[in-house]
């Protein structure tokens, strides 16, 4: 078993997908893994990139289509779908959910906690 580089700085959980997604969304339509790797900023090899996109797509974050041999992804929602993907994942690594939300509202400037409040009560009338 390989060591890891104690100089090396570990990524925070869910980084990687989060720089996948991030590179993605630059992509004028479905492309590679291999233009994938290209674009992210870390040396990764080809398989943990094939791997985080395989993770993605479980979630549901990506779609891929074949194209010969290989696929072709993309991302399954716009960026503001990605941001809300984000926060979901913050959500789910903490231990208090209601802490979280609790402290994110608090935080909120008056105008967008009034959206917040509209946006709630349409989801509501969703039901």
């Amino acid at each position: 078993m390989v060591e890891p580089d104690p100089r090396r700085p570990r990524r925070a959980q869910g980084a990687l997908e989060t720089q996948v997604l991030a590179a993605l969304h630059t992509a004028e339509g479905p492309v590679t893994a291999g233009w994938v790797q290209d674009r992210l900023a870390a040396d990764l090899a080809y398989t943990t990139v094939m791997t985080v996109l395989a993770r993605l797509l479980a979630k549901g974050a990506v779609t891929r289509r074949r194209e010969g041999r290989s696929f072709l992804w993309k991302p399954a929602a716009d960026e503001a779908a990605l941001a809300a993907w984000k926060m979901h994942r913050v959500l789910d690594s903490e231990q208090d959910r209601r802490a979280v939300l609790a402290s994110f509202i608090t935080r909120l400037p008056e105008g967008e906690e009034q959206l917040l409040r509209e946006l709630l009560d349409q989801a509501g009338d969703e039901d």
